[in-house]
C-alpha cells in the first residue's frame, strides 16, 4: 500500500507574515525607545504599542499556524527568533534608559539565546516541548518588559499620574523580578531534560 505524504504548507501564509512583520518592528520599537535618552513621554508610549502588538501578533500566529496546521521549517526557526529579538531589544533600550540592570539583561539574554540556539542546531533528533514554566516566564516577562516601556517615572507627567506611575514601575520590576527567576529555573529544566534524551539515544 502507497504511503501518502502529506504536503507541506507554504511559507506564504498569515503565520509568516505576522512573524516577519515581529522582526521588522524590532529597529523600529528600539528607536522609538531610546528617542531623546527615553525621555520623550510620546516615543515612550509609541514603543509600548510597537510592543503590544508585537506580543499579540505572537499569540495570534502560534494559534493560527496550529488550528489550520500550517507550520513551516520557516516558522519554526522565524518565530523564536522574532521573540527573542523584539524581548531583547526591551531589555538593551531599558538597560540603556537605566530602567533595568545590566545584570539581569545579560543573565536573561545568555538564558535565552543559548536555548534558543540549541533548538535550531543540536536538536534535530531530540524534541523538548515547550513547559508551562517556560510560558509562565514569558508572561511575566512580557508583562514586565511592557509596563517598563512605558514612561511610567518620567518628571514631565501630569501630577497626577505620578503615584499610579511609581506603583506600575515597582510593580513591573516585581514581575521581571519573578520572570528572571522563572527564567533560570526553566533555563535548569530545559538543559536537564536535553542532557536526558540525548542520554537514552546513546544508549539505544
Amino acid at each position: 500500500m502507497t504511503e501518502v505524504t502529506k504536503a507541506q504548507p507554504s511559507n506564504w501564509n498569515v503565520p509568516n507574515v505576522l512573524t516577519t512583520l515581529r522582526i521588522v518592528l524590532v529597529p523600529f520599537f528600539g528607536w522609538a525607545l531610546l528617542v531623546d535618552g527615553g525621555n520623550d513621554i510620546t516615543w515612550r508610549c509609541v514603543a509600548w504599542a510597537i510592543f503590544v502588538v508585537a506580543m499579540v501578533t505572537d499569540k495570534i500566529d502560534g494559534d493560527l499556524a496550529r488550528k489550520h496546521d500550517l507550520v513551516t521549517n520557516f516558522g519554526k526557526i522565524a518565530d523564536p527568533i522574532a521573540d527573542k529579538a523584539i524581548t531583547g531589544m526591551a531589555l538593551i533600550g531599558l538597560s540603556v534608559v537605566g530602567d533595568v540592570w545590566w545584570w539581569v539583561t545579560i543573565v536573561v539574554l545568555l538564558r535565552e539565546w543559548s536555548v534558543t540556539l540549541l533548538r535550531l542546531s543540536v536538536l534535530k533528533k531530540v524534541v523538548i516541548a515547550a513547559a508551562d514554566l517556560g510560558k509562565l516566564k514569558t508572561t511575566f516577562q512580557a508583562v514586565a518588559l511592557g509596563f517598563l516601556c512605558l514612561p511610567l517615572r518620567d518628571p514631565d507627567l501630569p501630577g497626577w499620574a505620578e503615584v499610579p506611575g511609581e506603583v506600575l514601575f515597582y510593580a513591573a520590576q516585581v514581575c521581571l523580578a519573578v520572570a528572571v527567576v522563572l527564567t533560570l529555573w526553566s533555563g535548569w529544566e530545559f538543559y536537564r531534560d536535553v542532557w536526558k534524551q540525548r542520554a537514552a539515544l546513546r544508549s539505544r
